[in-house]
């Protein structure tokens, strides 16, 4: 340290007192060479505002925890960001537990995935609560994410982390924290962790040898795989009802086939494992995708939901090998995209979320009832995010259980979940539109290995026991309970400022008056009947104009519900930079003229985004079409 500050007096700063601390802080907190050289060297290099944008601003818990880009800078994930992390995280977990004997008796669990610096970051913050007494758990194989909350409730711990960026680009990486109820934080944890991080960031004892032999000699420290892992795949077989397990079996080997990708993650030893549990014919893996490797050689975004553009290996695959259905799964295993071939078009149909939850929801229900013929409905809970398809509440109409409706995110859904089942409701099912699905409690997250299994037997159920495909099976739902179309889409912006003023603009419409939006599209054709802003709170629907569900002015949503059914929902990533969409038309079991629903909801989409995003105008990217 002595070396940096004495080369530090010998270089001209910025003359700025804040940028100009920060840069000394940094020297003298950062234990990595690497990132503490790189500092030293923007320094050099008087490169002033690179040095501000990396120092003066700190990454914040978003709607999956923290994540970043892996570079130095509090901005950034980084070790010493991992570091202070984890310190704040342990001082919190202290204040909630003042009990020191439930530090050891009760543990926190850690898990990472395969990408570039996640072990690492794993065990810096193992070493972080070893060295505050606290017995910790941590996953010496990566893992998929679901095996992190799974293991906080099998366990009774504290809390627990799982390491991952999810589907985000290889440079970045992150840090998801879950509670004690084993479901991602919320109010007022996460705030309460992002304050105890502020006032614990100078590291305070020696993190940064991360030696396995060291690390592992210590007695607090245990590896929870063996104890955890058979007990969830238990957990899964339970959930299925066991004569379709014994069906599964008994067309192994059959022609039905499904091919797997992890998208260069870590997700096919468990999903092969989950299929042996279930008795289905064993997935034919891609072969290029289905070793880990961070650098994702073959597909630069490893997010299955992009399409057709992040599968083209596994649609390969499976066309060679002839089967019927493709599974990917991103490269955590939380999520779950399934495509299905169509003998019509001699192509590939990609399910979206919205689709598969209504393919999922109606075989949780069936399953439900198979194995409970005398259950009662009203009973029953199903979950579905804001932005995602409301078909679980159409279902819920028909079939008299209930449906709940959360904020994005699965830490919403989880923690509602939670709560029906305390209250002695059985929670079914859960899911959100960018292919995430909890299918029981025994994961209160979404779960791509669960779901894999789950989707594996409906489809085999379907070709083998009643000659349908998903697709068939999907129309015959929309028939049941009211054809319910959605694009869920997005436009690329990285300028907060910008963001801010286009969602301004539209929240002030007229002549700049506050709650004064939009009253129509296209000139007139389609007009809104209501609009609900969960950024300020406002909802003209309301007798009271205000909103029930929570608000958050961190973060930008206006949902506009038009007169002639349309629902869309306009918010910004809480991980990537984008402005996303989410449009649905809901029709009823009587509206049989699909297609003329279908023509309607692409026009207005096409409209709202011209009109309310202005990408021309605003300098966004579109996404790119499949």
């Amino acid at each position: 340290m002595a070396e940096e500050i004495k080369e530090l007096e010998n270089m001209p700063l910025s003359g700025d007192p804040k940028l100009d601390e920060q840069i000394k802080c940094w020297l003298k907190w950062d234990g990595n060479a690497k990132t503490k050289a790189a500092i030293l060297q923007l320094v050099e290099n008087k490169d002033w505002e690179t040095l501000r944008n990396r120092l003066c601003n700190r990454i914040s818990f978003g709607t999956a925890g923290l994540r970043a880009e892996m570079r130095p800078g509090f901005d950034s994930m980084n070790d010493l960001v991992v570091v202070q992390t984890a310190q704040g995280l342990c001082e919190y977990i202290k204040e909630q537990n003042p009990d020191k004997s439930t530090w050891s008796e009760r543990c926190i669990v850690f898990g990472f995935d395969a990408r570039h610096n996640s072990k690492r970051f794993a065990e810096l913050s193992a070493i972080v609560f070893l060295k505050n007494n606290f017995r910790v758990y941590l996953y010496k194989p990566y893992v998929a994410t679901p095996l992190v909350p799974y293991a906080i409730t099998k366990l009774n711990c504290l809390a627990g982390v799982q390491v991952t960026a999810s589907h985000n680009p290889k440079q970045d990486n992150g840090y998801k924290v879950y509670w004690s109820n084993g479901a991602q934080i919320i109010p007022p944890h996460d705030a309460g962790i992002q304050s105890a991080i502020l006032k614990n960031l100078e590291p305070v004892g020696d993190y940064w040898n991360t030696d396995v032999t060291e690390l592992w000699s210590k007695e607090l420290l245990i590896d929870p795989y063996d104890k955890v892992v058979p007990s969830y795949y238990a957990a899964l077989v339970k959930e299925i009802p066991s004569p379709f397990i014994k069906d599964n079996r008994e067309h192994r080997g059959h022609t039905f086939k499904i091919a797997y990708t992890p998208m260069h993650g870590v997700g096919y030893p468990y999903i092969k494992e989950a299929f042996e549990q279930v008795n289905l014919e064993p997935v034919v893996p891609v072969s290029q995708q289905v070793e880990p490797d961070p650098e994702f050689p073959t597909t630069p975004m490893p997010n299955p939901e992009e399409g057709k553009q992040s599968l083209d290996l596994a649609i390969k695959t499976a066309t060679e090998k002839n089967c019927q259905i493709i599974l990917a799964n991103d490269p955590d295993a939380d999520r779950l995209a399934v495509a299905e071939f169509d003998s019509k078009t001699n192509k590939y149909k990609l399910f979206n979320g919205n689709e598969l939850a209504a393919l999922l929801g109606w075989w949780i229900w069936f399953v439900y009832n198979e194995r409970e013929p005398k259950g009662d409905p009203s009973n029953c809970v199903m979950i579905y995010s804001t932005v995602s398809s409301k078909i679980l509440k159409s279902m819920a109409a028909i079939e008299n259980f209930k449906s709940y409706e959360t904020l994005t995110g699965f830490k919403w859904m989880g923690n509602k979940a939670m709560e029906e089942e305390l209250a002695g409701r059985k929670v079914l099912f859960a899911f959100e539109e960018a292919i995430g699905f909890m299918v029981s409690t025994a994961v209160l997250d979404k779960d791509g290995v669960s779901a894999a299994a789950h989707v594996g037997t409906m489809a085999r159920y379907l070709r083998c026991q009643k000659k349908m495909t998903l697709q068939e099976k999907l129309n015959e739902i929309y028939k049941m309970y009211g054809y319910h179309t959605s694009i869920c889409s997005y436009v690329i912006c990285s300028d907060q400022v910008l963001i801010k003023q286009i969602f301004n603009r539209l929240r002030t419409f007229d002549n700049g008056e506050p709650n004064t939006y939009p009253a129509s599209i296209l000139d007139g054709e389609f007009k809104i009947e209501h609009v609900r802003d969960l950024t300020t709170g406002y909802d003209s629907s309301a007798a009271d104009k205000k909103a029930t569900l929570p608000v958050s002015s961190s973060s930008q949503m206006i949902t506009f519900t038009f007169e002639n059914g349309l629902i869309v929902t306009l918010r910004t990533s809480g991980t990537e930079p984008k402005m996303k969409y989410y449009a649905e038309m809901c029709g009823k079991p009587k509206d049989e003229n699909w297609n003329e629903l279908t023509n309607t909801l692409h026009r207005m989409v096409d409209a709202i985004v011209n009109e309310f995003y202005e990408p021309e105008k605003n300098g966004l990217q579109r996404k790119a079409s499949d």
